[in-house]
Order: structure tokens, then sequence, then C-alpha cells
């Protein structure tokens, strides 16, 4: 039985206060303009006058994404050097000797995972902190959150714990790369195809 690993987000408690992002770039070192993990703010809705009162529709929450490692990779399918992997334990990593930094990964990925380092002239990605897991250590993103919202683990072993969904807006439809994703639904989340919604803070990420 293959392993799998994935990310399990709880985005009814996101503040959206970035240290998951932070501590990211902390860790892999990330130039500037680099971003391995974002924290979209998301919102949908109105203020309206009704009887001379205001009210209010908005629905508004946080969701923080890195790659996702699909089961079904783009990335992969697309890279012409075979600088892409997906490994036994699912993860997708970058080889840096291989890569020679064309964008087709990031043109492809639905997600907006692989990012170009111009220092170095490549394409880079989150590897699920590798590193730390052959150390029996957490990724980085997991232990730094302050609300506790990012789990990890083998992704049947998440669906067993938590259940959850694959999509919501911002994510595309799962079925396109079928990411390795656990995702709780903040009350305010809204479906994948609501053309509506919109990342508020689209600048940064």
């Amino acid at each position: 039985m293959k392993k799998q690993y994935a990310f399990y987000i709880d985005t009814s408690r996101c503040s959206g206060c970035k240290t998951c992002q932070v501590a990211c770039k902390d860790k892999n070192n990330l130039d500037i303009g680099v971003l391995w993990r974002r924290v979209y703010e998301v919102s949908r809705g109105s203020w309206t006058k009704q009887n001379g009162v205001w009210k209010n529709n908005i629905k508004a929450y946080n969701v923080s994404l890195s790659c996702n490692h699909c089961e079904k990779p783009v990335c992969v399918e697309v890279c012409p050097t075979g600088a892409m992997k997906k490994n036994k334990n699912g993860i997708v990593t970058i080889d840096e000797k291989k890569c020679i930094g064309c964008n087709y990964c990031a043109w492809a990925c639905p997600y907006g995972a692989p990012q170009y380092d111009e220092a170095k002239g490549i394409m880079t990605k989150c590897d699920f902190c590798e590193d730390y897991l052959e150390e029996g250590k957490n990724p980085s993103c997991v232990d730094s959150c302050p609300m506790r919202v990012i789990d990890f683990g083998d992704l049947k072993e998440l669906k067993k714990k938590y259940g959850g969904a694959e999509q919501l807006y911002p994510l595309p439809e799962a079925h396109h790369t079928k990411p390795a994703i656990l995702i709780k639904p903040h009350k305010d989340a809204v479906d994948s195809g609501d053309s509506l919604a919109q990342i508020v803070n689209e600048e940064e990420v």
C-alpha cells in the first residue's frame, strides 16, 4: 500500500496571521517574492441598505495553501527534463540539478505551487519539509501555527481522523489533479465555482 503524505487545513480556525507562511520562508531561506505557502483571504458579499438600515451578507475566511502533492501532478507531466518527480511517500519534489527554470510546471499547476527563484534560476516549491520528516520532526508550518490549524500525515489516516473536503474556493475542482489535501470548511466557505467570491489579498499571494 503506497503512502501519500497530505496536509489537513482547518479553515474554521485560521485567523490569517500568516505565521505558517513566515515559518516556511525562514526554514527554507526563501528569497523575496518566493512563497511556498500562501494564506488566501477570501470574501464574498457586500453591504446593502434596507429600510434605512445598512446590513451585510459578507462571508469571509482564510485558507493556508502550499503544494498539494497531487495524485496526478500535472507539474510532473509537463516537466521537459524530468526534474519534477513524485516520490514513494507521495511527496512531489524538484531535482535542482535537472531543473532549467522553464516555468512549465508553474504554468500547468492549478494551485500556483511551483515558484521561480530568480537568484538560483530554477523552479522551487514545498517539499513537505522532507528533511524534517526524516528526522522525525513535523513540517515547519505545522509546528508554527498558533491556532493548530495545520496537521499532516498519510492521506488515508487523515481521512479517518478528520474527514473533510478536497476543495473550496479558491481551489479548483479536485478531479483535475486529485490533490493530497483535506480541508475543514469555515462556516462561510463557498464552492470552488462561486463566481462572486474573490481573493482580497491577491497582491500578496
